[in-house]
């Protein structure tokens, strides 16, 4: 290679991790701003997930819900008998599987959290309707 083509290369390389590093930064403030939106309307109960011990995901999810400081509770499949026989008659496909106020959600996405808040207001029947068991 000339020195010139890795010049050329170096330069990509910078590009792409400064793209990388403004992608990352962004997305942190969007969620930092979901976490405030959702501070002033979640109330305890209104989330619920149901977590595998070895879920990556799951331990993603529950540090963001810790870091913004939402009350949650959390079960584990492997864990406690009845939170694996909700999850079963859940029908979920993977973990983590969460219930916000009383909406099945597959993964975890701070957005769709905070639309499920937004729209299903707190005491409506879906929103207290079949709660997976307390536990973890």
């Amino acid at each position: 290679m000339t020195r010139s083509q890795l010049r050329s290369l170096a330069g990509l390389v910078l590009l792409v991790v400064a793209a990388s590093a403004a992608t990352g930064w962004w997305r942190d403030r969007q969620a930092a701003q979901v976490g405030r939106e959702l501070a002033g309307v979640v109330q305890p109960g209104d989330i619920q997930m149901i977590s595998s011990a070895s879920c990556g995901f799951c331990d993603r999810a529950r540090r963001w819900l810790t870091a913004q400081q939402l009350p949650f509770t959390e079960c584990f499949i492997e864990r406690d008998a009845n939170c694996a026989a909700h999850y079963r008659a859940l029908g979920a496909q993977g973990t983590p599987t969460l219930r916000v106020r009383g909406q099945t959600q597959l993964g975890f996405s701070a957005e769709r959290v905070r639309d499920r808040l937004l729209a299903v207001p707190p005491g409506s029947p879906s929103a207290v309707a079949h709660n997976p068991p307390q536990g973890g």
